[in-house]
């Protein structure tokens, strides 16, 4: 049905044009047929105009037409009026009629002759009995007359009664000649002009349609097509992926769905533009092309996502291997401008009957399988599992209860307190953010921090974090200082500096007392944006220190290209001392001896033993900060935490 609505629009314009062209046939064969038939009624009236007139100038200046009609010889006076009418080049012959129509006398070019032998005129007999004057048009071939003349007869009334009949004969060849000559030269010019005025609508009315035709062409080609890649979209997906499931009964065949997503795309957006961007999709549509089969189904649902419908499956086999090959054929490097996109994928992949039997529920555990792949490292290939779907429920329930904790501020901060290595003092806190369970419990960072950023909602917790631990130190002896970890999403920010010198302002905390932790996630962008950021904050006078070193890259020159004041060295260092052999001393005296030549104080995170300590005590580490010292507490404990300790 689909294929036979533009048959028909294009089966409706060409009937259309054929119409018109009949009807512009039609109008100029009408135009031509009103021209001719003016043309000669013009030609018609004066030709009898003139004979007449001939006719009525002769019979008014012979005075014996009577006795001419009686056949008499013309008077001398005739004679000479005659002789002068006969060189005349418009009438070619005048005869004279006794008035029972019988010639008389006639006058042509070469003589003027009395007529032994009469031959009678029906014309000159009719106008001699009624008195009117009768005129006519003729034509011939007579090589003695012309091809197109007039005639004329006027009788002669004396004393009421008709004497005489005059006839004159006008030969209208030339001015029929020049009428016609006028007539084919303005036929021309009127129909272009006539065709103009047709001309202009129709080709108007033409393109329009043919405008219309090809806008409805793309309408139905981009109601069922990606406009970039030219693949099927999701409307189409859909109508193909039913029709496949149809089949399936009577072909006993089974079926997969493989989602496939690009890894980190939107990096490739940010580092070549969305030119670099459509470049990629559209490279991917066409690799996908180059691999898929005839009868299966390519589809672009949107951002970074295809889907391609595998048919006639026998086994899990044989989708593990069409999803390894096409793995196989988007993997190879994509080069845009002389530059190389290296850009992973992920692929989840669902079957009949055992993940789904119904288009929703194949949707919906392919994407799941897609959703555990992309979280268990991304770059691999995936199938789903029922865990998957448990998962994804639990998903939902802790994305649930972030989002009411953001809207409401249900987050809480702990305080972990942080020690000189040297005489123990108390010298400040690190912010850390918790999130209570529904029983009370608190949930582990690790499980909503990820969470959190990936539904965009890190600006919001991080300035509410930030608000909170300042004013908190506010409360809190000046020489204590507090340190709040910064996400990298929300260096994302047009101006985190902003943001944390309003905080500053609001709360009142001094610059000096607040230190900003960052990790390597943030220093591997090394963009101007973010040198310009940290640059601002060290104008302040807050203090910006290096989270989780030795963990990641670990990269010396992040330490002298960025404005550190601290660094800290992550506490997997410690969990792994007491069984490392001496291994982990060493990388942790290096680390220190590097942060002291560097003029940077050293931090060690996770110290939990007295071993530990002595450890770093020799290793000479600047502050320390683990359960040795003392456990995250709430804020209402804080204040206990303080006494105890300045006032040892």
């Amino acid at each position: 049905m689909r294929s036979l609505v533009p048959r028909m629009t294009n089966l409706s314009l060409r009937l259309g044009v054929i119409l018109l062209v009949m009807v512009l046939v039609v109008l100029f064969g009408g135009i031509w047929a009103m021209i001719q038939v003016a043309a000669d009624r013009l030609m018609n009236a004066h030709a009898l105009a003139t004979a007449r007139d001939w006719a009525q100038f002769v019979g008014a200046n012979v005075a014996d037409l009577e006795q001419i009609a009686a056949g008499e010889q013309p008077s001398a006076a005739s004679m000479r009026f005659l002789q002068t009418a006969r060189k005349s080049e418009a009438v070619y012959r005048y005869i004279i009629f006794n008035r029972d129509g019988y010639s008389q006398l006639v006058s042509s070019r070469d003589r003027i002759v009395l007529v032994d032998l009469s031959e009678r005129s029906a014309e000159a007999g009719r106008a001699a009995t009624t008195g009117q004057v009768v005129v006519a048009m003729n034509t011939t071939s007579s090589p003695d007359r012309p091809g197109y003349f007039a005639e004329a007869f006027i009788p002669a009334v004396v004393r009421g009664e008709t004497v005489a009949v005059v006839g004159a004969y006008v030969d209208e060849t030339d001015v029929r000649n020049h009428l016609q000559y006028g007539v084919l030269a303005s036929v021309p010019v009127l129909c272009a002009l006539v065709g103009f005025a047709f001309g202009v609508p129709t080709i108007a009315w033409y393109r329009r349609t043919k405008e219309k035709q090809h806008a409805d062409r793309r309408i139905r080609y981009l109601a069922h097509h990606d406009e970039l890649t030219g693949l099927a979209n999701r409307a189409h997906l859909i109508e193909r992926l039913d029709d496949a499931l149809a089949l399936l009964p009577s072909t006993g065949a089974q079926l997969a769905l493989h989602f496939i997503d690009l890894d980190r795309f939107k990096q490739v957006n940010d580092w070549f533009g969305h030119d670099g961007g459509d470049f990629l999709l559209r490279t991917v549509a066409q690799r996908l092309r180059e691999v898929v089969r005839a009868e299966d189904t390519i589809a672009r649902l949107g951002g970074d996502e295809f889907v391609v419908v595998q048919t006639e499956l026998r086994s899990k086999q044989q989708a593990e291997a069409f999803a390894e090959r096409l793995m196989s054929a988007l993997i190879p490097p994509i080069w845009y401008k002389q530059q190389e996109i290296t850009v992973g994928f992920t692929i989840g992949i669902a079957r009949t009957p055992s993940d789904g039997v119904t288009r929703d529920q194949l949707l919906k555990s392919a994407d799941l399988a897609l959703y555990n792949g992309k979280t268990e490292g991304r770059n691999c290939i995936r199938f789903f599992s029922p865990e998957m779907d448990e998962a994804f429920k639990q998903r939902l329930e802790l994305e649930s209860v972030i989002r009411d904790a953001s809207a409401n501020e249900r987050f809480v901060l702990y305080y972990q307190p942080v020690f000189e290595i040297r005489d123990g003092r108390l010298v400040g806190f690190e912010a850390l953010l918790r999130l209570p369970r529904p029983d009370g419990s608190m949930m582990p960072p690790a499980t909503f921090i990820p969470m959190i950023e990936e539904m965009r909602l890190i600006d919001k917790v991080g300035i509410w974090a930030l608000r909170e631990a300042c004013r908190a130190a506010m409360t809190w002896p000046r020489s204590l200082t507090v340190a709040v970890n910064l996400s990298s999403s929300q260096f994302e920010m047009k101006s985190i500096s902003h943001m944390v010198e309003t905080v500053l302002t609001e709360t009142g905390l001094e610059p000096h007392r607040l230190e900003l932790e960052i990790t390597e996630s943030l220093l591997l962008r090394n963009n101007d944006h973010t040198t310009e950021e940290l640059g601002k904050l060290k104008e302040m006078g807050v203090a910006i220190v290096m989270d989780d070193f030795g963990t990641g890259y670990s990269s010396l020159s992040y330490l002298w290209q960025f404005p550190f004041d601290k660094i800290k060295i992550d506490r997997s260092f410690m969990q792994g001392y007491e069984d490392s052999a001496g291994d982990v001393e060493t990388v942790v005296r290096a680390i220190i001896a590097l942060g002291r030549e560097l003029h940077k104080r050293v931090t060690v995170e996770g110290v939990e033993t007295a071993k530990q300590v002595d450890f770093l005590y020799d290793a000479n580490a600047d502050q320390v900060q683990g359960f040795f010292f003392g456990r995250p507490a709430p804020a209402t404990d804080v204040a206990s935490i303080i006494q105890e300790h300045l006032a040892v």
